[in-house]
This record gives structure tokens, sequence and C-alpha cells, in this order.
């Protein structure tokens, strides 16, 4: 089984690498609204929206979490659902 990034990060420190991209301004701006509010820097937010977008591709499935939240969803509103079906 191939290992996800989350699990390879645990088990090999990272090695950074620098780029340089473009960005919309209002995603930027929330961005660093976020940062800000959590007490991280930019650099850590873009490395986990990296990562949890390759994990999203290699996997070509929902992720565990949310998988976990569609599930207690539906346990919850199951009859509600089948009546929106109808």
């Amino acid at each position: 089984m191939i290992p996800t990034l989350n699990e390879e990060k645990q088990r090999v420190p990272p090695l950074r690498q620098k780029f340089a991209t473009q960005v919309n301004t209002e995603t930027l701006a929330r961005v660093r609204e976020i940062a800000a509010r959590e007490g991280r820097q930019i650099q850590a937010l873009v490395d986990e929206a990296l990562t949890d977008l390759v994990e999203k591709r290699q996997q070509g499935r929902a992720r565990p979490h949310v998988m976990a939240a569609y599930r207690k969803s539906r346990e919850k509103y199951d009859e509600l659902y089948k009546k929106l079906a109808q």
C-alpha cells in the first residue's frame, strides 16, 4: 500500500523548496486573515492546502473525515433526504 503524504510527513522531516506563483487578491487576503487568526505562517497554510489537494487527487475519493461527516449526516437526516428526493 502506498503511504499518503500525511503518513510520509510523519516519518521524514520535510525538505523545503521555494517557488513563486500568483493568486487572486481576495483569496490571498482571506489566507492572510486565517494565518493571523490561527497564529500560523502563510507558508504553513499553503503547504496544508497543497498536501490536501495532492491527497485528494491521488485517492480519487473523499477523504475519511469528509466521508465520516457524510455518514453522520445520513444517519441523522435520512428520512428528510428521502422526502426531499420524492
